[in-house]
């Protein structure tokens, strides 16, 4: 069975800094892409970041600069370190695995989910 288990959320200040991170297991993920959704409150999910099997790496616009993934496929493991962080940042935050060893960018090329994992980002 899969499992997804994220870590690392919290509350934070403008300006500050935190590290998620999402363990999977019931597999060998290092043959399939794996990232980072977020929702909002009264939002639809979006895509934030994703990392190929081979370690190329998407982020969303409104991120880039300050978030970065990555991962530890030794550890079966994704990373998402979200730098300079904004109250608009605020949201719960899904870890993905893809279908394939691309994307996932959009959530039908989501093979699994995390459980999710609060931000909350004060002025």
């Amino acid at each position: 069975q899969v499992q997804l288990v994220e870590s690392g959320g919290g509350l934070v200040q403008a300006g500050g800094s935190l590290r998620l991170s999402c363990a999977a297991s019931g597999r060998t993920f290092s043959n399939y892409a794996m990232g980072w959704f977020r929702q909002a409150p009264g939002k639809e999910r979006e895509f934030v970041a994703t990392i190929s099997a081979s370690g190329f790496t998407r982020h969303v616009d409104s991120v880039k600069g300050r978030f970065t993934i990555s991962r530890d496929n030794a550890k079966n493991t994704v990373f998402l370190q979200m730098n300079s962080l904004k109250p608009e940042d605020t949201a719960v935050y899904y870890c993905a695995v893809g279908r394939t060893g691309w994307g996932p960018a959009r959530e039908d090329e989501v093979d699994y989910w995390g459980q999710g994992t609060q931000i909350t980002v004060s002025s």
